[in-house]
């Protein structure tokens, strides 16, 4: 037999590397690159369809979540025996008449209180620094803080001379900036005009579009999207069921919380709690914060009140409701859902906080599947090992 030539992949550093694999996954590499670079340049070309997608997403995202949520109503109803277009009426006549009511009982109560709050807002700012001015002044800090202040006034007197441009620049920021403003209005008005329309498609045919979907790629790929498909629907429908349902568990605990202790402003509190703990671990933060003001301003007994409830609701919430609600459907750690949560903000703003978590859920599913695949794949073409008998009791042995 003749010896085996030596070749670039057979060198000691190549091989050191990985070999082949390690070259061919550079120059993948470097191919993706070049792409992501020609599609930088021209990137002008895809402008009509950024326009399109940032008109177009905003209303599907509200109507996935809506869908979501009335499924189960809808496959609860099926299983009475009534029909789905039938069930899809009585759903969307159900929540009129729900959201009828929210507009003429509880709006009204829940308005009232937010101007009330808007109005005296400040006097509680004004409070709360009037009281940590006189603290910090017989405090130990008291030199360093006579010392920021001196600095805060030297910086105050010089500030006459920048008023005028400062506020040409804000006044010329405003008359700019409204014109987007109303942009965004208008897109909100109309996602929100469409999204009935949108979800009623979606309870009506939504179950069919994996089908759809499938049936343009070749049969032998068909059975991997379908559990593509299944997970990302699991992973999707428990996070926005199970997340709904916690944050309204939170708003009503905080709300009978803030009752008996006798918090002012305890149902638009509680409303503020529920609507911000869509978001895990950063809305409640946000949410106790216009509430500690309050008791911080008001009496320190009532901040103890305030500590002792937010305690109590935490702990239920964290040992019995999602546990039970939610379970661990997501197995997602929460050290990932801060990181998660502070890039996805980064990146999107606003949208990116509330769809970080589904998204990467879903990116899981789809990369995880594709890993399971690869493996398979690695498996299927990797050299068998001559003498695999002796290998084996070899390596027991």
């Amino acid at each position: 037999m003749e010896p085996e030539k030596p070749s670039f992949f057979s060198t000691r550093y190549i091989k050191f590397l990985g070999g082949r694999n390690t070259i061919f996954s550079l120059i993948l590499l470097l191919m993706i690159g070049l792409v992501i670079m020609i599609y930088d340049e021209i990137s002008f070309i895809f402008v009509p369809l950024t326009v399109f997608l940032g008109n177009v997403i905003l209303p599907i995202i509200l109507a996935v979540i809506v869908y979501y949520l009335l499924r189960p109503i809808l496959r609860l109803l099926e299983k009475i025996k009534i029909k789905r277009v039938w069930g899809i009426l009585i759903i969307f006549l159900v929540l009129v008449g729900l959201i009828t009511l929210l507009v003429f009982l509880v709006f009204p109560f829940l308005k009232g209180q937010i101007f009330k709050l808007v109005e005296e807002l400040p006097t509680y700012f004004i409070q709360l620094f009037n009281d940590l001015d006189a603290f910090l002044r017989t405090s130990i800090f008291k030199d360093y803080y006579l010392q920021i202040e001196n600095d805060v006034a030297s910086v105050l007197n010089g500030l006459p001379d920048e008023i005028g441009e400062f506020v040409q620049n804000t006044v010329t920021g405003i008359a700019t900036g409204i014109s987007s403003i109303v942009g965004v209005l208008t897109s909100f008005v109309l996602a929100i005009v469409t999204v009935p329309f949108i979800v009623f498609y979606l309870l009506k045919d939504g179950e069919k579009l994996p089908n759809f979907v499938m049936k343009l790629f070749p049969p032998r790929m068909r059975d991997d999207l379908q559990e593509v498909f299944t997970g990302i629907d699991r992973q999707i429908s428990s996070y926005i069921q199970g997340q709904i349902l916690v944050s309204m568990c939170i708003g009503f605990m905080i709300y009978i919380g803030f009752t008996i202790i006798q918090m002012p402003y305890a149902l638009l509190l509680g409303v503020i709690a529920m609507v911000t703990s869509v978001v895990p671990y950063l809305g409640p933060v946000i949410a106790i914060t216009p509430a500690a003001i309050i008791a911080l301003v008001t009496s320190p007994l009532l901040l103890v009140g305030l500590a002792i409830v937010w305690t109590v609701v935490q702990l239920i919430e964290g040992k019995f409701i999602s546990p039970q609600i939610m379970g661990k459907s997501l197995h997602v750690h929460p050290i990932t859902i801060i990181f998660v949560l502070i890039t996805a903000g980064s990146l999107f703003g606003v949208p990116g906080v509330i769809l970080g978590i589904p998204g990467y859920a879903i990116l899981k599913v789809i990369i995880s599947h594709f890993y399971t695949l690869f493996k398979k794949r690695y498996n299927k073409f990797e050299p068998v090992i001559e003498n695999h008998y002796e290998y084996t009791n070899h390596k027991v042995d």
